[in-house]
């Protein structure tokens, strides 16, 4: 099995006509997702390389029973159309998308809180599920089915742990992006919980960074409640304090949010901590042994 994506996902492109969204949504398919639909308003009954484009998402789902959105909009108009895709009923949305104004997101988290929409991102590379579908903008060569679920904050960080998995024979359930922003729609806790349940992931990889309590949380939901091994990675050990690293949320604000405390609180949480990059895939070999079927 894997988590949130599989062989069933019918695949939708907010922004389809764009030159993100043309390039990325054909990349998904060429992966082998089912891409059904595009939705750009005003351009409704053209064409991208013979993926259908509606003016509307309830169009969309309509005419091709879409169960899944990939947002390429841009950030002022983003939360709108996140919110349309709920309203038309699609169960998981993946925003692209960064920049999102914070209020903005504060209002579609309180939204989707009523719905049985899931919201992965913003500013996320997507997630992936090896062998059966790819949402998202990650380069699926570097992926290999397997047991093995990841979890990240940081997309190019994602795509370096996918690398050293594979090249140490260990296969992907799922990769997911959750994103950079300081407010996501989907936490490192919602997707432990997944992986936890999915009888087909083995052993979970957590990527975190510094800025925020996110793995602080992580930990104590690993502790109490996961039987599967975890391997973490916090990048950011050498970012000065106040200093934004990259992401919106990857910003040191205090001592509880820097890359030491966070390695500590997974550390007490029971998960084994990488702190040389170059060394994860080596060490998730010496805890995933055994652990793959």
């Amino acid at each position: 099995m894997s988590i949130f994506i599989d062989h069933h996902t019918r695949l939708l492109v907010q922004g389809l006509t764009g030159r993100e969204g043309s390039f990325h949504a054909l990349q998904c398919r060429e992966y082998g997702t089912k891409v059904v639909a595009g939705v750009t308003p005003g351009k409704g009954g053209q064409e991208v390389d013979g993926v259908p484009v509606f003016n509307t998402v309830h169009e969309a789902v309509a005419a091709t029973q879409a169960n899944c959105s990939l947002l390429f909009v841009p950030p002022l108009l983003a939360a709108d159309a996140i919110l349309e895709a709920a309203e038309a009923g699609i169960p998981l949305v993946v925003a692209i998308t960064e920049h999102i104004p914070v209020l903005d997101l504060f209002r579609v988290k309180r939204y989707l809180a009523g719905t049985h929409c899931r919201l992965i991102g913003p500013n996320s590379p997507g997630l992936i599920s090896p062998g059966r579908a790819k949402v998202g903008i990650m380069p699926g060569g570097i992926h290999l089915p397997g047991g093995i679920g990841v979890i990240s904050r940081s997309g190019t960080l994602t795509y370096e742990v996918v690398y050293q998995l594979t090249g140490m024979g260990l296969g992907q359930s799922t990769c997911i992006g959750i994103g950079g922003d300081p407010l996501v729609g989907t936490t490192f806790i919602d997707c432990l919980a997944a992986f936890e349940a999915d009888p087909e992931t083995t052993g979970v990889v957590l990527v975190g960074e510094i800025g925020g309590n996110a793995e602080e949380e992580a930990a104590a939901f690993v502790a109490e409640k996961m039987r599967k091994p975890v391997v973490g990675f916090v990048a950011g050990l050498t970012a000065p304090p106040g200093r934004r690293m990259g992401h919106a949320g990857a910003i040191v604000s205090g001592a509880g949010s820097s890359a030491s405390a966070k390695i500590a609180a997974l550390e007490e949480g029971g998960i084994r901590v990488c702190r040389d990059l170059g060394g994860l895939g080596r060490m998730c070999r010496e805890v995933f042994a055994g652990e793959q079927r």
